[in-house]
């Protein structure tokens, strides 16, 4: 294959894969050397075995660090952290993406971000949804109660109030405190109900000090 066919097909896409220039009738072996030497060349970016993204100044589209998490891992959704920031409801900018999978956990580190995967079990693998982002690009991300309660359920002493005070939450009217309520009761966690107590006077301490 010639780096024109490659930009032809691929210059709109933010990632994309071998699988996807194979099907079209290209020798895999053969291909996979041209996309090793492309990537040697500074022409190409390798994210992951089998996945890649145009390097500068080759792509038309930047790839979005939540749709760069989904491509690694199909069965994972950008969560924790990444997700509250991305709601504005944490004060700090965060430097990696971190998702959740019912795969091994797993930390990468590319030319364009760093990307970490957590481990959860397959009956919590819920509440996400589809997010628009830039550049008609979209991603799977935790809804904003989800993010809190796995934030909680993989991070030890989590469910105390002095934990999620420090969080320094912010937008807590985003939050659907029912919502919370059936998730952590869906998961049958202590942790996850004291976690959502505590969650709740925040949310309770905050319309207080807003009606001062």
């Amino acid at each position: 294959m010639r780096f024109e066919k490659l930009l032809l097909k691929v210059a709109d896409e933010p990632v994309f894969r071998t699988g996807f220039l194979a099907a079209s009738g290209e020798d895999l072996p053969a291909l996979r050397l041209q996309l090793s030497r492309w990537v040697k060349a500074g022409r190409l970016v390798q994210l992951k075995k089998g996945l890649y993204s145009l390097a500068e100044p080759y792509r038309k589209v930047n790839p979005h660090p939540f749709v760069i998490a989904n491509a690694m891992k199909k069965a994972s959704y950008v969560s924790l952290h990444s997700a509250l920031g991305q709601f504005g409801m944490i004060p700090e900018h965060v430097p990696m993406v971190t998702s959740v999978t019912t795969q091994r956990p797993e930390r990468v580190e590319t030319a364009l971000g760093q990307f970490v995967f957590r481990c959860i079990k397959k009956n919590w693998f819920c509440g996400y949804q589809r997010v628009d982002l830039v550049s008609g690009q979209s991603a799977f991300v935790a809804t904003p109660e989800k993010a809190l309660l796995d934030l909680v359920y993989l991070t030890p002493g989590a469910d105390s109030y002095d934990f999620l005070a420090e969080l320094r939450l912010q937008s807590l009217e985003k939050l659907d405190l029912s919502v919370l309520r059936e998730l952590a009761e869906m998961s049958n966690s202590k942790k996850l109900l004291r976690a959502v107590r505590h969650i709740a006077e925040l949310v309770e301490l905050e319309k207080q000090q807003e009606e001062l």
